[in-house]
């Protein structure tokens, strides 16, 4: 199944804060719904995402990472791919995100998803996809500007401008550097080292809670079918 995605949504700080912030992976990745980063190998990003359905729950384990960023045009694009770890399917995606400056203190991304998905996974249908990441897209923007508000509140009083602190923060030591313990050694070898991401379990996005009724509806074929199955196997049992 391969569908397109196309969601927005609002940073309420300027372009300039908010671009540094929207490419750090590493720091936005707690915002996501769902998902979770275990490590980071160079300019690759590696973790899973959980998602359930009622009581079937489904983790895809799989890594992403840029295949352009324009820091100067506040573009950049994303190739993630994924796996079930139960065997029941595969996803692929190329994330397309393009900011701009709403207002003096606020930015709106544009995010365009070309995603493919295939076995067991893809049987709900189009447009099920649609309907679950537009809310979690609102979900996780509202987790990434609490976390700013958050870093405004934690700021010392000094009369600075907290955003600076936020900017310079990922200038001076990178996007890699919030978080995790830095496994790499003075080897010599050019290779990047494997760092681990020590970050707190997520919850699975359940679908039942975030599709509503779109999910009901896609998913009844398939729960029925389920249904009937445990139906004719107890009847086999007894």
């Amino acid at each position: 199944m391969a569908e397109q995605l196309v969601n927005e949504f609002t940073v309420n700080r300027p372009i300039e804060e908010a671009w540094p912030l929207i490419t750090d992976v590493e720091r936005i990745a707690p915002c996501m719904p769902g998902a979770e980063l275990q490590e980071v190998e160079g300019e690759t990003y590696r973790g899973v995402v959980k998602i359930k359905l009622g009581a079937i729950s489904s983790q895809f384990k799989g890594e992403a990472h840029f295949i352009e960023r324009d820091d100067e045009n506040f573009r950049a694009v994303i190739k993630a791919a994924g796996r079930d770890t139960g065997g029941r399917g595969n996803a692929s995606a190329e994330i397309t995100a393009q900011a701009e400056s709403l207002s003096p203190t606020s930015t709106r991304v544009s995010v365009t998803t070309d995603l493919h998905i295939t076995g067991k996974v893809a049987q709900f249908g189009r447009g099920i996809m649609g309907d679950v990441s537009s809310k979690i897209m609102v979900q996780f923007a509202d987790n990434l500007n609490e976390m700013l508000d958050q870093d405004v509140l934690s700021a010392s009083p000094n009369g600075d401008d907290p955003g600076d602190g936020i900017v310079d923060e990922i200038q001076e030591n990178g996007p890699e550097s919030n978080g995790g313990s830095d496994e790499q050694s003075a080897t010599g070898d050019d290779a990047p080292q494997v760092r681990k991401i020590d970050g707190p379990a997520k919850d699975p996005i359940d679908l039942m809670e975030v599709g509503g009724g779109s999910v009901v509806k896609r998913a009844a074929p398939a729960l029925l079918a389920l249904l009937i199955l445990i139906l004719i196997l107890r009847r086999r049992r007894s």
